[in-house]
């Protein structure tokens, strides 16, 4: 049976369960609805209708989180948090990423279609939605420029995260944990322009476009997809990511309509 809550609520959806039990504690009137082997919770943050829900690691189970949150829950529009590892030069531990577009770097049908594109849809870029992804960016900038409030001093003296900076562009996604020097070369010669990579992004991506739903990503950078990711990524998203992800969101919706 379909739920139906009173009102489209914006989905909020978490890569890690360390930033999902960031923002439980901040739901009002909330409850917990199980489908597929999913929780997802109902309520209310800062006034506004959500269902937060772990996406699960990779794009199968990202998409269909996706689909539950869309069909069964009515989510309105889709934002995905979560950690990624980075790729351009430049982009280093402690950056913000807010998608742009996502594309998946591990499909390739060629030579029957082009690499990285989708047969279904005929493109391999899949545009996040700009105001909200403006709205989003703009609320990464005020937490970065907060950090040691934040955060504390300790903290942001440990990361390096005194110069962190936020980013928009392209964020990539498969079904690979990048972790070595070699990978990060191989796909900064196949992607150029990308920013960051993940598992998750343009998984959904997909299905909102499918849907006509639509969504943004955005990706705390908490390490270099190098041969020392294993290390710098479990730290990172209990230190920093998960405070990161409540206080992003929260500023957020404290100023959306």
């Amino acid at each position: 049976m379909t739920h139906t809550p009173e009102a489209p609520p914006l989905a909020i959806v978490s890569a890690m369960h360390q930033e999902l039990r960031a923002l439980l504690p901040l739901l009002q009137n909330a409850r917990r609805v199980e489908r597929a082997g999913r929780s997802f919770h109902l309520g209310e943050l800062h006034g506004h209708p959500v269902v937060l829900a772990l996406s699960g690691i990779g794009k199968v189970a990202a998409a269909t989180t996706t689909t539950l949150l869309i069909h069964t829950f009515g989510a309105r529009a889709l934002v995905l948090t979560g950690v990624a590892g980075g790729l351009a030069h430049g982009v280093n531990v402690g950056d913000v990423v807010v998608a742009q577009q996502l594309l998946q770097h591990d499909l390739d049908v060629s030579p029957l279609f082009p690499r990285f594109q989708v047969p279904s849809s005929g493109r391999s870029h899949f545009d996040a939605d700009t105001l909200l992804a403006d709205a989003l960016a703009a609320a990464v900038q005020r937490c970065l420029d907060g950090a040691e409030a934040l955060l504390g001093a300790a903290t942001v003296h440990a990361f390096d995260l005194e110069q962190a900076r936020l980013h928009r562009g392209l964020i990539v996604s498969g079904d690979l944990f990048v972790s070595s020097a070699a990978q990060s070369a191989a796909l900064r010669a196949l992607l150029p322009d990308a920013l960051a990579v993940e598992m998750e992004g343009a998984a959904v991506a997909q299905v909102c476009a499918d849907s006509g739903v639509p969504f943004a990503v955005l990706r705390c950078i908490s390490d270099r997809a190098d041969d020392s990711a294993h290390v710098a990524f479990t730290s990172f998203i209990d230190a920093v990511a998960s405070a990161y992800t409540a206080a992003i969101v929260g500023d957020w919706l404290q100023r959306s309509a």
